[in-house]
């Protein structure tokens, strides 16, 4: 019975194993289910693909049969609020906890030098207590005052000298001696031990002289000591003052734009306070040594690349919008000019964080203010380069760990576009550079469901026009304020839209299809009963390659209405957007 139970067991894991490796697409299945286990194929498909090749497989039904990958982000990335009080009490703490890092750092200018250097210019403040020591030893080396006293002291000899004068004058004790003839003379003996006893009195005296001056000059000595230490305090510098750091434009703890920025370093570590105060001791250091304030200055125009990264418009939330557009560099002489030697990638590099550097001016740092960027990363004719341009690979992995360990939290959103066959195998490649937060972040479309991703952040009037928008260079009748409205042809239907007018009206619109390949045309339909229809434009089919945007006006005479009309005979749904506008005629 064991044994049955150990073989159904047994039997049981392959299909377990089948279960997990479900989520990864079909096309997948077969060949890693033949050269890898399932397990090592489940730890290959990151937490973000997990989640995103289902709605994979439904978002990319009308476009079976074609090799082009679809990839949609199933969860939406909601940027978190940048105000103190309505953070979560964990997220205040470490926000306060950061804070005195860095007030702390400031006060001891750890930010101005090398953390090392720190460490080594700390330890000469103990020595220098060390060498505080000879002042005790210039207590000591006021002994050489007294020996020079002591060397003085031949005045006191001179008394000692004098003693002999006494002696002359015991000599001449004799003669009074002489007069007391009847007193008998003192025997030598006596007179000798007076002299000595004298002699020693002289000596105990001169000891004591000594005494005393050692005594004076000890007492002055200390004094002196005691006055040169006060000295010494007295001239002691006062502290310097806190050190100013800037980042971005933006004073650290100056004000509450300061609690932005380190929010976004918190959020980025997620919220672990050291790390994230090391991730900022480190983004200055980067920034001292890039040059950052002197790149801002540097000329580093014409160098060609206006095309492959620009700002266009906002998003729906009103993040600015910068588009990465790498195909551009199919250009040969680009190409050259950007990546023939190391000289010239560094130029790019440079130019790559000026860019980033002048955008993130023009943003808001306060609370309520927007402080992040929506990232649209083209990689239409993109697979050439990327997998035989080695230049171009170096240069943006580099651009990109720059940008990554530098300029934390800036993307609010990362839509790739025109994603071809082989990018879901490179991003496997190198979703590890990415964080699990910033992998959140992106969303992935294919050629066929381009503009549509784009309109779910961006509306169509702030699109360029190349990307199925409805913005463009130059004067035009709309403008990039005029709104737009989205709509959706069927397959094999016909689509109208009607726009009422009255008399003497000046009606401009501006429609476009999304691939187009339908027919296209206008008329005016007057509102008296009996009136005629005018043809405005005469249907004719209408391909991607001939034209982008149809733009018209019709000036009416009379009530009625203008129909545009619009024939899908093909078996898929078609994206249309339009806008109108209406001024009095002359």
């Amino acid at each position: 019975m064991a044994e049955e139970i150990k073989k159904t067991a047994s039997e049981t894991k392959p299909e377990t194993t089948v279960v997990v490796v479900s989520d990864v697409p079909e096309s997948e299945k077969e060949s890693t289910s033949q050269t890898e286990p399932a397990s090592v194929v489940v730890s290959d498909v990151p937490e973000a693909e997990k989640e995103l090749t289902p709605q994979t497989e439904q978002a990319s039904e009308t476009d079976k049969g074609k090799s082009t990958p679809v990839i949609e982000s199933a969860s939406s990335f909601k940027e978190e609020s940048n105000k103190v009080e309505e953070l979560p009490n964990p997220e205040q703490k470490a926000l306060a906890e950061l804070k005195e890092l860095v007030r702390d750092a400031l006060n001891k200018h750890e930010f101005t030098a090398p953390v090392v250097e720190e460490k080594k210019e700390t330890e000469p403040v103990v020595e220098s207590k060390k060498e505080a020591e000879p002042v005790v030893e210039e207590k000591k080396e006021t002994v050489p005052v007294v020996e020079e006293k002591k060397e003085a002291e031949p005045v006191v000899e001179e008394k000692k000298e004098a003693a002999p004068v006494v002696e002359e004058k015991k000599e001449a004790a004799p003669v009074v001696e002489e007069k007391k003839e009847g007193e008998p003379a003192a025997p030598a003996e006596k007179v000798t031990e007076k002299v000595a006893a004298k002699e020693e009195d002289s000596a105990k005296t001169v000891e004591e002289i000594k005494e005393t001056i050692v005594e004076v000059t000890g007492t002055a000595s200390s004094a002196q000591v005691v006055e040169e230490k006060q000295t010494e305090e007295d001239v002691q510098p006062p502290a310097p003052a806190p050190e100013e750091v800037s980042i971005w434009g933006i004073p650290l703890l100056a004000d509450e734009r300061s609690d932005v920025i380190l929010l976004k370093f918190l959020r980025a570590r997620d919220f672990k306070v050291k790390d994230a105060f090391a991730m900022l001791k480190s983004v200055v250091s980067w920034r001292k040594e890039f040059n950052i304030d002197q790149l801002l200055e540097e000329d580093l125009s014409g160098l060609g690349l206006e095309k492959v990264v620009y700002n266009h418009g906002v998003d729906k939330e009103g993040h600015p919008v910068c588009y990465n557009a790498f195909g551009a560099f199919q250009d040969n002489e680009l190409y050259q000019n950007t990546f023939a030697d190391k000289e010239k990638m560094n130029k790019f590099l440079r130019w790559r964080i000026q860019f980033m550097e002048k955008s993130i001016r023009n943003l808001d740092f306060s609370p309520d203010g927007i402080c992040t960027f929506v990232q649209v990363i083209d990689l239409k004719n993109s697979p050439g380069l990327y997998l035989f341009k080695k230049e171009l690979r170096q240069a943006t992995n580099r651009a990109l760990q720059l940008l990554q360990d530098n300029y934390p939290e800036f993307v609010a959103k990362q839509v790739f576009i025109n994603v071809p066959w082989w990018y879901p195998a490179y991003y496997r490649m190198i979703n590890v550079l990415f964080t699990t937060r910033t992998k959140s972040k992106f969303v992935f479309a294919g050629a066929s469901r381009s503009a549509e991703t784009l309109f779910r952040y961006i509306v169509p009037e702030q699109v360029p026009v190349q990307y199925g928008g409805l913005s463009r260079e130059g004067e035009h009748e709309f403008t990039i304020t005029d709104p737009a409205t989205e709509d959706t042809i069927k397959p094999a239907s016909k689509h109208t839209i009607e726009f009422p007018v009255t008399e003497k009206t000046n009606l401009a619109w501006e429609a476009r299809v999304i691939g187009w390949d339908v027919s296209y045309g206008a008329e005016f339909v007057p509102s008296a009963e009996g009136g005629y229809t005018i043809i405005v434009e005469k249907s004719r089919k209408v391909t991607a390659a001939s034209e982008t945007v149809i733009t018209n006006n019709y000036i009416a005479t009379e009530p009625g209405k203008v129909v545009l009309t619009f024939d899908n005979q093909t078996s898929k749904r078609k994206k249309l957007v339009y806008r109108t506008k209406t001024k009095p005629s002359d």
